[in-house]
């Protein structure tokens, strides 16, 4: 499964972006043959939907959401620059301008800290939602 980052998404909320993701994953997962076997079993719908079937859907749409924030970051440069409005993306614009090198180097470093939090967080939420994809030993379950 791709992440699609197309023009007509640029002018469309991530969180929504996110609710169609979801739809669409949870679709999926319902048509496979681990939840039938588990509705089979005897087990309610609301186990089986958000004990298995969520959890597995929420993956794709964890990872959409984390690749977002680099757009949403790139995003502000453009936003404050048009409305005047004094923040993060104004600075590095500023200090692109004025060629000011330790202050782009601050900025450069800053969103780089943020971006890795970020993405260090999705992987967090990755072991949170699936266990088996902590892989201690060495060796990898899936």
């Amino acid at each position: 499964m791709s992440i699609d980052f197309s023009r007509r998404h640029l002018c469309q909320n991530p969180p929504a972006l996110a609710g169609g993701r979801l739809r669409a994953s949870l679709l999926e997962e319902l048509s496979l043959d681990y939840i039938k076997m588990a509705r089979a079993k005897g087990l309610s719908r609301c186990t089986v939907m958000f004990k298995h079937a969520l959890r597995n859907a929420l993956i794709p749409v964890v990872t959409q959401l984390g690749a977002s924030v680099g757009f949403l970051l790139g995003g502000t440069v453009i936003i404050e620059s048009i409305f005047n409005w004094p923040g993060l993306g104004r600075l590095g614009l500023q200090a692109i301008v004025s060629r000011d090198i330790p202050l782009l180097q601050g900025y450069v470093l800053l969103i780089t800290i943020i971006i890795i939090s970020i993405n260090l967080v999705v992987d967090l939420i990755y072991l949170y939602i699936d266990p088996r994809m902590n892989s201690k030993g060495g060796t990898n379950h899936v």
